[in-house]
């Protein structure tokens, strides 16, 4: 019972990895806020977990920045405190650079980008101010390396690195911790609701996403990677050695991935 009256929350907590995470936090104890557009799914997800933690949903969508301070205040006036920040929600894409409308980049990167910063925001001063928290950033592989297929959604990847790696140094002295957390081929909705050049989704199961880590098991490496406070984390099976081509052997790397099957 590591997150034994924690108070964690969890945005994009309908499906995917932040359903898992939800599952795996109040196993272990936790206080749940959960997070996403559709407020039925959360009730669900907030039904079927388990412990003795209380559950508090906030519904909206992360884009709305407007709203921001006010969820964070309902957070704090509800808990009295955020304890662990987990940005997960996001929206991956499958189109060229030359077949995307630029509002289709606009849209990634207002989800999987800014509205992490923002919340960020929010949330941090009463972190501060209690004297320590955590922020977990939900990054991906391809914050590492890029693939075609998926420029703007590799691009709003590498933007949270370099936004979380200054703000760890910047905060540090006052106990906040910050985890970036790299999954590979996790077996989630990803794919489906990926958008593609139009901005409508791409509604298919990509293979490898269909055979890739379950949820359960990604949610139990980043429990792990929270418990021991690890800056980054790669949680990634055989599609981890990208990551060693990528920084051993760059042209090779770039040559592979040229004729890569990404979609």
């Amino acid at each position: 019972m590591r997150f034994r009256n924690k108070v964690v929350w969890i945005t994009g907590a309908s499906s995917g990895i932040g359903e898992a995470l939800a599952y795996a936090f109040s196993r272990e104890g936790a206080h749940l806020i959960l997070t996403a557009r559709r407020r039925e799914r959360l009730e669900a997800v907030r039904d079927a977990c388990t412990g003795e933690g209380k559950r508090l949903l906030l519904p909206f969508d992360v884009t709305d920045y407007g709203c921001h301070p006010t969820m964070v205040g309902a957070a704090v006036e509800h808990f009295g405190q955020v304890d662990i920040l987990v940005n997960n929600a996001g929206v991956s894409q499958r189109s060229l650079v030359l077949e995307t409308d630029f509002s289709v980049d606009r849209r990634i990167m207002e989800v999987n980008y800014f509205s992490v910063v923002s919340l960020t925001k929010a949330v941090l001063p009463y972190m501060i101010e209690r004297g320590g928290g955590h922020i977990a950033v939900v990054s991906s592989l391809l914050g590492k390396f890029s693939t075609p297929l998926r420029s703007a959604y590799c691009a709003s990847k590498h933007a949270l690195h370099g936004y979380f790696d200054a703000l760890r140094a910047e905060v540090y002295d006052q106990n906040i911790r910050i985890t970036l957390i790299c999954p590979g081929f996790v077996r989630t909705e990803v794919s489906l609701h990926a958008l593609r050049g139009d901005g409508q989704e791409h509604g298919r199961m990509d293979d490898a996403i269909e055979k890739g880590m379950p949820a359960e098991v990604c949610a139990r490496h980043i429990l792990n990677a929270l418990h021991k406070r690890k800056e980054e984390v790669y949680i990634a099976r055989y599609e981890k050695i990208a990551l060693y081509l990528k920084r051993f052997a760059p042209g090779l790397f770039s040559k592979l991935i040229r004729k890569a099957k990404v979609a």
